[in-house]
């Protein structure tokens, strides 16, 4: 395929637009309560807002690489922000949702592949390795807004637990995106400071580091461990636990609900 010229390689997807559209549109319904089920709305809501923070942090890895020098990027789609571009879609968004949906953690997807040897310069891989997560702290401030500027009055119950439930899977996507773990983006951010053979000897464990990762999450302890470090990033943003909590409740409508999250609170 030809390469074609700038403006076409940047336009926004319409897949993306789609995903975007199905996010104002549940948002709205439980923010109005207009949906007959307020739960299957927040599960909509929150999936479609937790894909479009995916899509957002791949192309954040992506334009970071395209002023870092890899003009490549643009060819492969990455900058139009439709997630079938990724390297892999399954990766990229379906084993994230499913992860949202199995254990309500916000577990980070794969990848747009990065021709490195076009940049130069360590500062520069550490960004482009940086930027994917610093779009999830950035979408975390944004959902824990309301709560932190005490700007709560008026917001109904059900798109506060959700934003609440959103603020967690992003805080949770940021913290395991950090983690010094080959294959993830914390990793990719140290890896231009180390020494050629730490790097070769490395470089075959990226492939698992996720897998890794998932596996540790399964610990109960480590589990226990992980959360309570969420839940106090959160309270500190002020956001309280029963608001979380019923937001994953309220997300898995499939279940019964919790009495507790069905009582109005003053």
């Amino acid at each position: 395929m030809g390469h074609q010229g700038g403006r076409g390689e940047r336009r926004i997807s319409a897949v993306f637009l789609g995903i975007a559209a199905v996010m104002a549109v549940t948002g709205w319904a439980v923010w109005t309560g207009y949906s007959t089920s307020a739960g299957l709305a927040v599960f909509l809501f929150v999936t479609s807002a937790w894909i479009v923070s995916l899509c957002l942090h791949e192309y954040a890895h992506a334009r970071t690489a395209l002023h870092g020098g890899d003009l490549s990027v643009g060819a492969k789609g990455y900058l139009t922000l439709n997630p079938l571009k990724y390297t892999h879609a399954l990766l990229s968004i379906v084993l994230p949702v499913l992860f949202v949906i199995l254990g309500g953690i916000g577990l980070p997807g794969g990848a747009v592949f990065i021709e490195r040897d076009r940049i130069q310069g360590r500062w520069k891989h550490s960004l482009i390795s940086a930027a994917g997560p610093l779009t999830n702290v950035a979408f975390a401030v944004v959902c824990t807004a309301p709560f932190w500027l005490d700007a709560l009055d008026g917001v109904p119950l059900e798109f506060r637990f959700a934003l609440a439930f959103l603020a967690l899977l992003q805080v949770s996507a940021a913290i395991l995106n950090f983690l010094p773990v080959p294959g993830l983006d914390g990793y990719g951010v140290i890896e231009p400071w180390l020494s050629h053979r730490v790097r070769r000897e490395m470089a075959p464990l990226a492939q698992f580091g996720l897998i890794a990762v998932f596996a540790l999450l399964w610990i109960p302890e480590v589990n226990t461990f992980f959360f309570d470090v969420v839940r106090g990033l959160l309270s500190a943003l002020g956001v309280p636990d029963l608001d979380t909590y019923c937001g994953r409740e309220l997300y898995r409508f499939w279940q019964d609900a919790d009495g507790v999250c069905a009582l109005p609170r003053s």
